[in-house]
């Protein structure tokens, strides 16, 4: 443990912000709980990507150009409890000495994109030079800041070919450069000029103007009324063109837009920005499970007597209550596969919680792993969240993916930890930006029910949208056309 206190955000200047491969899980930008964790690749650290369409997973050292790529045929899910079972480690079942409460410990640390699930139900997943399907980066050694107590831990364990003294070494080296950072101030460490592949504004294009999604709002509620779904999450994509500095639109994203679940996962030519309010999944090492599903949302307002109306209006309202419902008996489903019997409970229901730009409608609902399974068993068993599908889960993704004109990549999926003592904490990729050699690329949508009113609908898919594509277009300096208005379809 370090003896002073330094801010997440200049220490991963100081150590990671040129580094190919790193992640920074955040409890976002000046926050008082949590624990926010930073790493990166050294020339032993592994590295693991999943394709859906290829139905293969591919472990390599990616600064270790002279160690061949092993791929082999399976799922992620499959490869993470060979990896379990061969070595102890992350996702093995939770034993008496296990510790109570969640907190990563050295693990796996990546994304976990919708492809994944939607390949099962006919899509085709990551396309070549797309970010994979899923993407994890084993970290042996990692910096954890805890927000409440402000202490900062620095965490290593020899992996393959390692010594102590190697240990030692990291830890006295990154002792020193965060010492030094530190004494030098949080100005923000040097990087290289912006790389914009042009000098004009980018172009921010929308999948389905207002008119084609008010067409898809249609078609889903006929499907509703057909009894094919109760509830259908359709979404759009936003892009824009152009090349962005992932540290920097992070920084801007995370200022504007502060969460307990944020994060900045760099792996080479992809980037997964994120400032999440959604914990997907949570294990403890003794196998507690807790999810808290969103739905419901309703916009802030700078006037304090606007803002407790819309607050109001979002708890009482009768569509919001009925869509968060029809989500968390989807998700008491889902945990009940792979729970002891009796365990699952609702144990918070329909609170609202209130972010920088909305309120949102929050329900929690927990379990007990049953015995002989494993974390990696209650990932997959609820992956995707029914919070991004709607209801019922295999219907809904069969009826989206024929409306919504494209895959979705990295979003509606999960990203964070999968610890080596079984502990996971993964959040919803939402309200979140993928970077890679074409540009940025963000997903938002909404619950549709019976009772949607499509204009707005419509205006809930910009106010989720509104902060991510200000955050890409400030790191070009171009105008702000982030209410919708002027913007490519």
């Amino acid at each position: 443990m370090l003896s002073h206190w330094l801010d997440p955000a200049d220490a991963f200047d100081a150590l990671c912000a040129e580094s190919p491969y790193a992640v920074w899980l955040d409890a976002g930008a000046g926050a008082t709980t949590g624990t926010s964790y930073l790493a990166d690749a050294h020339h032993g650290s592994r590295f693991a990507t999943a394709s859906a369409r290829a139905g293969t997973v591919t472990c390599f050292r990616p600064l270790d150009p002279a160690t061949a790529p092993v791929t082999t045929v399976g799922t992620i899910f499959d490869f993470l409890r060979f990896e379990a079972g061969s070595t102890g480690g992350s996702g093995s079942a939770p034993g008496p000495d296990a510790q109570a409460e969640v907190g990563f410990r050295l693990g796996w640390v990546g994304w976990f994109g919708y492809g994944l699930a939607a390949s099962a139900d006919g899509c085709n997943g990551a396309q070549d030079g797309e970010a994979p399907d899923a993407a994890l980066l084993f970290v042996d050694r990692v910096i954890a800041f805890d927000h409440a107590a402000r202490t900062v831990t620095l965490l290593a364990r020899a992996g393959a070919g390692e010594s102590g003294a190697d240990i030692e070494a990291w830890l006295v080296d990154t002792a020193r450069r965060l010492d030094a950072r530190l004494r030098g101030g949080p100005a923000e460490a040097a990087r290289p000029a912006r790389p914009h592949a042009s000098a004009g504004p980018p172009e921010v294009r929308w999948r389905h103007d207002a008119g084609q999604y008010t067409r898809l709002i249609d078609a889903c509620q006929e499907r509703i009324a057909a009894g094919d779904a109760y509830q259908l999450c359709l979404t759009n994509e936003v892009t824009v063109a152009g090349r962005f500095d992932p540290v920097e639109v992070y920084r801007t994203l995370r200022a504007g837009s502060p969460s307990h679940h944020g994060g900045l996962l760099r792996f080479g030519a992809h980037a997964l920005l994120s400032a999440s309010p959604e914990e997907f999944l949570s294990v403890s090492p003794r196998g507690r499970m807790r999810t808290r599903p969103i739905k419901g949302t309703r916009p802030r307002s700078p006037d304090p007597a606007t803002d407790r109306m819309l607050r109001a209006e979002l708890l009482a309202s009768d569509k919001e209550r009925a869509e968060n419902l029809m989500i968390v008996d989807l998700m008491r489903n889902d945990l009940g596969r792979v729970a002891a019997l009796g365990s699952v409970a609702v144990t918070s229901l329909l609170q609202v919680e209130s972010y920088p730009h909305v309120h949102q409608l929050v329900s929690t609902v927990e379990a007990r792993l049953a015995p002989g399974l494993t974390a990696v068993d209650a990932i997959e068993a609820c992956f995707p969240a029914g919070s991004m599908t709607g209801a019922p889960k295999a219907s809904a993704m069969h009826i989206l993916r024929t409306l919504e004109g494209g895959d979705r990549g990295i979003y509606a999926g999960a990203f964070g930890y999968l610890g080596w003592d079984g502990a996971v904490d993964l959040a919803m990729v939402i309200r979140s930006i993928v970077l890679g050699p074409a540009g940025a690329s963000l997903g938002t949508g909404g619950g549709i029910t019976a009772l949607s009113v499509p204009d707005e609908e419509i205006e809930e898919t910009r106010i989720k949208a509104r902060a991510l594509i200000r955050a890409i277009l400030a790191s070009a300096a171009a105008p702000d056309p982030a209410d919708g208005q002027g913007l490519v379809t």
